[in-house]
């Protein structure tokens, strides 16, 4: 699939959501997005991946009980004009914001995007480079970086959508609290990241 995905370049975004729906059809363990005019493979995430994400949508939930952390079955029409697809680790939201939107949704109602870094070597460039601009020039509030290479969680706020960045991002080291601006408004004391690190 990798080779595929680096021949997609210049597809258009029609052509693209027919790809990725043929291979979600024919695999599980396959999952497609298309940022900056390019087709990126997503690893299926391991376990320790999966505990990061439950973590989160348990604070989320507690907060919040009308809120939902939405997983990478919800894709999202993100960048300028809508040309990207992207599939967060989890997208928060209130509950039915989605619902009728179908596999590639309109990030409107998005409160939060959330990655966790998959240890592959497409991640720096993915999680890191490619997903904070789309998701500013998306308008979605915040994006979480969970990195776990660097452990540290980075929080981006504050988005421009004209320039495609976010104005302010702060990053801290697993162990240590970190403060998750409105719309979400949630303190996170990140010391349990450390269990799912290798």
């Amino acid at each position: 699939m990798t080779v595929m995905a680096e021949r997609t370049s210049g597809m258009t975004v029609e052509e693209f959501e027919e790809v990725a729906r043929v291979a979600a059809a024919a695999s599980d363990a396959v999952r497609f997005e298309f940022i900056d005019g390019r087709t990126r493979e997503k690893k299926v995430p391991d376990g320790d991946h999966n505990a990061i994400v439950e973590w989160l949508r348990a604070i989320c939930m507690q907060h919040r009980p009308g809120w939902a952390l939405f997983g990478s079955d919800q894709g999202l029409k993100v960048e300028a004009y809508r040309k990207g697809r992207a599939r967060p680790d989890g997208v928060l939201a209130p509950r039915k914001t989605f619902a009728g939107q179908g596999e590639w949704a309109d990030p409107a109602g998005a409160l939060m995007v959330v990655e966790v870094t998959s240890y592959d070597s497409d991640t720096d460039h993915r999680d890191r480079v490619e997903k904070p601009p789309a998701y500013a020039a998306a308008g979605i509030p915040v994006y979480v970086l969970i990195d776990r290479d660097s452990c540290e969680v980075t929080v981006f706020s504050k988005p421009d959508q004209e320039r495609g960045k976010y104005a302010d991002a702060h990053s801290v080291a697993f162990g240590v609290r970190i403060t998750i601006p409105e719309p979400v408004g949630i303190e996170l004391d990140t010391e349990e990241l450390k269990d799912y690190v290798r």
